[in-house]
């Protein structure tokens, strides 16, 4: 059975989309990240991303990571192209251009999206109130109105969704990173395509079945 490692507080939420709409079976193992206990040497630790256990299945120390049949990586992204690659249907790329552009997408948003989006979401949301830096918040914030507008320009032009006319992985991997930056309304304000082509992301079945597994993670 197909497995994923990772805390739903982390970016395990993408590959458990994903799994969800494609309805294939899978078990998920709890892995914390290290940085979130305060002492992850400590006896009766749980299962963490510097523990022994886990660095035999991901060397690098992070989550998530995937046991497919004895096919074991890591990285989100990397880990829904496979599965959409192997069981994608609809979902997956219908030929080799399709593959190529899920690609580009799913890079863009690693490069040009997730640096600046991941800096919204940790200091306007996650970080204690004294710990935040609205001023790196903000100049994220900046930095993402050319990315949004190519985004809204493409989501105009190839009728609401990134690839082949459909609702793909492509979908979930840019949406996945975009989210990061809800914080900043008036970026989606700005780009109303990119506004519409969320909710609609965020409305489906699929989605909302891992959230609500998230929000019933303990903290």
């Amino acid at each position: 059975m197909l497995k994923l490692y990772g805390k739903l507080r982390s970016r395990v939420t993408r590959n458990v989309w994903l799994v969800e709409e494609l309805g294939i079976p899978y078990e998920r193992v709890d892995v914390i990240q290290a940085n979130r206990l305060p002492d992850p040497s400590a006896p009766g630790a749980p299962l963490h991303t510097r523990h022994p256990d886990f660095l035999k299945v991901n060397p690098a120390g992070h989550i998530p990571a995937m046991d497919d049949d004895g096919l074991v990586i890591g990285e989100s992204l990397a880990i829904n192209l496979h599965l959409a690659r192997k069981h994608g249907g609809p979902l997956g790329p219908r030929d080799a251009a399709e593959d190529a552009q899920m690609t580009m997408w799913t890079l863009w948003a690693a490069t040009d999206v997730e640096p600046h989006a991941s800096q919204i979401l940790y200091n306007r949301v996650m970080r204690p109130p004294e710990q935040r830096d609205e001023a790196l918040a903000k100049a994220s914030v900046i930095a993402l109105d050319w990315p949004f507008g190519v985004l809204d320009a493409h989501l105009a032009k190839a009728g609401g969704h990134l690839v082949g006319g459909r609702f793909t992985v492509a979908d979930i991997n840019v949406s996945e990173v975009a989210r990061y930056a809800q914080a900043a309304p008036d970026l989606f304000d700005k780009a109303p395509h990119v506004k519409a082509w969320l909710a609609a992301c965020h409305a489906r079945p699929a989605f909302r079945e891992m959230m609500r597994q998230r929000e019933a993670e303990p903290v």
